[in-house]
């Protein structure tokens, strides 16, 4: 499956490319993230935004957390960086945030190079039944 397969992932990418295309390059992520959020509303899109990931160990939740930038729909989540290049630890940490979700799908974005890029992760440990459960509910979907 492609980005292009997953009509949720396809618009993100679609309201990054048109951040990346009006703001360019060399801002810090914190200013791609406030006008992707615009971009999000814009085109309704349902998200939490630096949302809490909570992780369990042996059935307890441990006091470290994750936050990813966003949480699309409660099945995508998304990764901003303004980095050179996206490499093996980029990956890596949205591979966490997926495995301590459960969540479907995962979108890593760059918005420091002269053309957006973009992974597009299927989680290899996504379960239907668990994405509900483990993902911590406590604020209210932003619209």
């Amino acid at each position: 499956m492609s980005v292009k397969e997953n009509p949720l992932a396809f618009a993100v990418v679609g309201c990054a490319m048109k951040v990346h295309t009006m703001l360019g390059t060399g801002f810090l992520e914190a200013v791609y993230g406030d006008a992707l959020e615009i971009e999000l509303r814009k085109n309704g899109i349902s998200f939490e935004r630096e949302k809490e990931l909570r992780v369990f160990y042996d059935g307890k939740q441990l006091k470290t957390f994750y936050k990813a930038d966003f949480v699309c729909e409660n099945k995508l989540i998304v990764e901003l960086k303004a980095i050179k290049a996206l490499g093996k630890n980029e990956l890596a940490q949205v591979l966490n945030y997926l495995k301590a979700t459960k969540l479907p799908f995962g979108l890593l974005l760059n918005f420091a190079t002269p053309s957006l890029q973009h992974n597009y992760i299927i989680s290899p440990f996504y379960r239907k039944s668990a994405a509900v459960a483990s993902i911590n509910r406590k604020e209210s979907e932003v619209k």
